[in-house]
């Protein structure tokens, strides 16, 4: 086990690098302001450094919001912040206080959407969780498949991929005219649930003639579980806890 300085201070930390390519997408990202403290702790608990993007986001920021909110990186806010995106010790229920035993599980849940979607980053045994992928990739939770995806590439490479513009590609057929001014009044907590839902043959065949609520995000990741196990019995697994 490292001790968090160890962590902390390295000589090629990712939060710079980050921050230049954060200014030179032309991808709307709120950062929100962080909390030191909980950052460290996050960090030691992790053990990972400052040297990863990953560590660079828990460790500088409170979370970044993507697209208006329409996607949600989450880092370590301050208290007053934890309204507009809890933070990822909150989503993973990470312990209070460092406790070398503890572990991910079947993997560590990094970003929502505010459609329910999950990001989560493969633990050791992806096969044994029944989760596709290699360890340290990222995979995504699909509202509209209710199933797990492997998306081939690992933390840093994904957060590049969103900030070059994937998610507009990545979330085509599910956006729609004025999606941006419906997702950007939610808080971090909240998501949009369809009716019919997202995974049902209405609304693959015609997204617009559904009709969209907000709802709080646990209800929302409730509802899909619920849905994977009444129709084939499968067990999605852990999807944050917000």
């Amino acid at each position: 086990m490292r001790e968090v300085d160890e962590l902390i201070n390295v000589d090629d930390p990712a939060w710079p690098l980050l921050l230049q390519e954060l200014s030179d997408t032309d991808v709307p990202v709120e950062v929100l302001p962080g909390d030191a403290e909980t950052g460290r702790a996050s960090l030691l608990q992790l053990q990972v450094s400052a040297r990863s993007n990953l560590g660079g986001i828990v460790l500088n920021s409170g979370g970044l919001l993507v697209d208006s909110g329409w996607l949600r990186i989450f880092g370590s806010p301050g208290d007053a912040d934890t309204e507009r995106l809890p933070g990822l010790a909150e989503i993973n229920v990470m312990p209070s206080a460092f406790d070398p035993a503890w572990r991910p599980g079947a993997g560590l849940v990094v970003a929502h959407d505010v459609l329910g979607g999950v990001f989560a980053l493969n633990g050791g045994n992806p096969r044994e969780a029944a989760r596709p992928g290699e360890p340290g990739e990222i995979i995504y939770f699909a509202p509209d498949s209710l199933g797990w995806e492997a998306l081939g590439a690992g933390h840093s490479a994904w957060l590049s991929w969103i900030l070059s513009g994937g998610l507009h590609e990545f979330y085509g057929s599910l956006r729609w005219d004025d999606w941006r001014s419906e997702v950007s009044v939610l808080t971090g907590r909240q998501g949009l649930s369809f009716y019919p839902p997202l995974w049902s043959a209405e609304a693959r065949q015609d997204l617009l003639a559904t009709s969209r609520r907000a709802v709080p995000m646990a209800e929302l990741l409730g509802l899909s579980r619920d849905s994977c196990l009444q129709f084939d019995g499968a067990d999605p697994g852990f999807l944050g806890v917000v």
